[in-house]
């Protein structure tokens, strides 16, 4: 049994420890309302956006004219699969299911006998990634830099990956992300990028137009963007996602120290009490023998 110093020494201990969570999940919950905000605000205009790429590519898909972006190469023999993971841990499963799924998704191509390519942003998942997939990786996308998540970034990303599409690097490229719910719901998602997907809900909305320039030179200007935005957004949900998880992570951490904190004080109580009580006896003895 450890003794009463020991004791008094883990419970100082883990109340330091609980003044850090509690610290984090204070400036967790700071971050979560600018990031939760700038990733909803993203979203009407994302959707917008694909909205309107869809409806101008519905009547370019299937032309020999079609841009390249959108008709894809016409296979599928290799796929770029992107995986966006924050640049810290102490944030719960928002790392691990991110990854959980991509595995996931590695180990069905390879199945089916695609080529697996990886490309990381952000230092966690590449961390999680590196001892079983290190053969795979063809870049890395370091965030640490960066405060706060702007377009720019995306834009550079989405170069990065549109290059390597025109030098025929890959056929299909698809990002995997966390998309923010709630505090304690982050939802892991898969959104593929390139060929870029058209989903068109009414397709007589598409030909309802006239576009000058035509459809083809709009999108060849468009896609770009597009992808961009796709990053953009994965990235802005991202960054709430991980404050989010944070934020319940430490929540629990700093309830579970005190849980202990609790324990630890019962024992160290009833052991000194213990002490106590048998120096009493041995006085109360000595001086009966005496």
């Amino acid at each position: 049994m450890p003794s009463l110093k020991d004791l008094k020494l883990r419970i100082e201990s883990v109340k330091s420890t609980r003044k850090i969570t509690k610290a984090m999940q204070m400036v967790a919950a700071a971050k979560l309302r600018r990031a939760q905000e700038a990733a909803e605000s993203a979203r009407p205009y994302s959707e917008r956006m694909s909205a309107l790429t869809a409806n101008l590519a519905a009547s370019s898909q299937g032309s020999a004219s079609a841009p390249r972006m959108l008709s894809g190469t016409g296979k599928e023999d290799v796929h770029l699969l992107i995986a966006a993971t924050a640049e810290r841990g102490l944030c719960g499963a928002f790392n691990s299911s991110i990854v959980r799924m991509l595995r996931s998704e590695i180990r069905s191509l390879q199945k089916d006998g695609r080529e697996v390519k990886i490309l990381t942003i952000g230092k966690k998942g590449r961390e999680q990634l590196k001892r079983e997939y290190e053969s795979l990786f063809v870049g890395h996308v370091d965030l640490s830099m960066h405060r706060r998540i702007g377009h720019a970034v995306a834009v550079d990303i989405s170069k990065t990956i549109l290059d390597m599409f025109e030098a025929a690097e890959f056929d299909v490229a698809s990002i995997f992300f966390s998309r923010f719910k709630s505090v304690i719901a982050q939802v892991p998602t898969k959104q593929q990028l390139v060929p870029f997907p058209v989903e068109v809900e009414d397709s007589a909305q598409a030909n309802f137009y006239n576009f000058e320039p035509d459809e083809t030179e709009i999108l060849s200007e468009l896609l770009p963007k597009a992808v961009a935005n796709r990053v953009f957004s994965a990235l802005l949900e991202n960054a709430a996602s991980e404050q989010g998880s944070r934020m319940s992570a430490m929540d629990n951490a700093t309830r579970n120290a005190g849980e202990m904190i609790d324990k630890l004080t019962i024992v160290y109580n009833r052991s000194r009490q213990a002490a106590i009580t048998k120096e009493l006896i041995e006085i109360i003895s000595g001086a009966e023998a005496l």
